[in-house]
């Protein structure tokens, strides 16, 4: 029944993404306060057929969200009564809203405002004047890897009918993360887009195992694996199982220092929740170390393996250094 499980995970996976799956044309939802700008963007997408919705503020877009769940906002940065940033946070409040990718619209692109637009959640930007064959791209783009989560969530469904597991984590295993990684790999090679990626590990977990009972170590993964989700806050970020102690967190176009600051908040996290270890060494609950690399793919010069290496390398080094903590790997350039 395992194995059966894992091949129907593989086939898929494997399957394409392409978007004739989706059974409706896709819809995306615009917001846009700028009538004219609005309306050749909804003519573009119409043309290149998907369905089009169009609202005028934030206001707007957050009520027609509501009312129809789009595969795709488009949402400018500026507009009057809720800015783009701040629709952005309450688009994501609304529930099975998670993994509806939000692309944001920008005049700005200064560094303070792109950080601003990922901080609020969106899963990327694009600039005025809008240049039409980079619009198309990445709504392509996007969409693609929303039917992908979707396949993942049709898939998780099945394996958890077809097998009696007790992972309460409710994350996609080691393999499936891995399959994931690759399209958003090949993705962000064809971007020239930096990926950045974390690894943790519970600290003195084996001890924990001893000393714990089955159900106690289950509800400890469940709760850290929930904080890291909460932490991991846009829509592409991917958040998944490494290994048997381990979690890995996928950041798309996050530079190192951005990738830090979410493995900061993960440790800070983790430490809030207190969770009894008095079998670990100079700590009375459950701490984690966290290694996080950073590098812009480039398929024919390197692998995702090197990914992997570099923040199993900076993990290793948070571990020498006295766990509960954070490292970076210096540098990561294909040679």
């Amino acid at each position: 029944m395992q194995w059966y499980a894992l091949k129907m995970i593989q086939d898929n996976l494997s399957s394409s993404t392409d978007l004739s799956v989706i059974k409706e044309r896709p819809t995306i939802l615009i917001a846009e306060d700028d009538r004219a700008i609005r309306n050749n963007i909804a003519q573009f997408l119409e043309n290149e057929r998907y369905q089009v919705i169009e609202t005028s503020n934030g206001q707007e877009c957050v009520a027609a969200y509501q009312q129809t769940p789009p595969h795709l906002v488009l949402l400018d940065a500026m507009m009057p009564k809720m800015n783009g940033f701040e629709c952005c946070k309450q688009l994501l409040k609304i529930p099975g809203s998670a993994n509806i990718p939000i692309l944001m619209i920008t005049g700005l692109d200064d560094e303070t405002s792109i950080n601003w637009a990922f901080e609020s959640g969106a899963s990327d930007f694009i600039t005025k004047p809008i240049r039409w064959p980079v619009l198309k791209q990445r709504v392509r783009g996007f969409l693609e890897k929303y039917q992908l989560y979707k396949q993942l969530e049709a898939v998780n469904t099945q394996l958890t009918q077809l097998t009696c597991t007790n992972d309460f984590t409710q994350l996609p295993n080691h393999h499936v993360f891995t399959k994931l990684l690759q399209s958003e790999w090949k993705r962000m090679a064809r971007d020239s887009a930096p990926v950045s990626l974390i690894i943790a590990e519970i600290d003195f977990f084996k001890a924990y195992q001893d000393f714990y009972d089955p159900l106690q170590r289950e509800q400890c993964f469940a709760h850290v694996a929930d904080i890291i989700s909460q932490c991991s806050k846009r829509p592409a970020d991917l958040v998944g199982r490494y290994g048997e102690e381990g979690f890995a967190v996928l950041l798309p176009r996050i530079l190192l220092a951005g990738a830090v600051n979410v493995a900061e908040e993960i440790r800070r996290s983790v430490n809030a929740l207190a969770i009894p270890h008095l079998h670990a060494p100079n700590t009375d609950h459950i701490t984690m170390s966290l290694g996080v690399a950073h590098v812009i793919p480039n398929i024919e010069l390197m692998t995702i393996e090197l990914l992997f290496k570099a923040a199993d390398l900076a993990l290793n080094q948070a571990k020498v250094d006295g766990r509960d903590q954070v490292s970076a790997y210096p540098s990561l350039s294909p040679s």
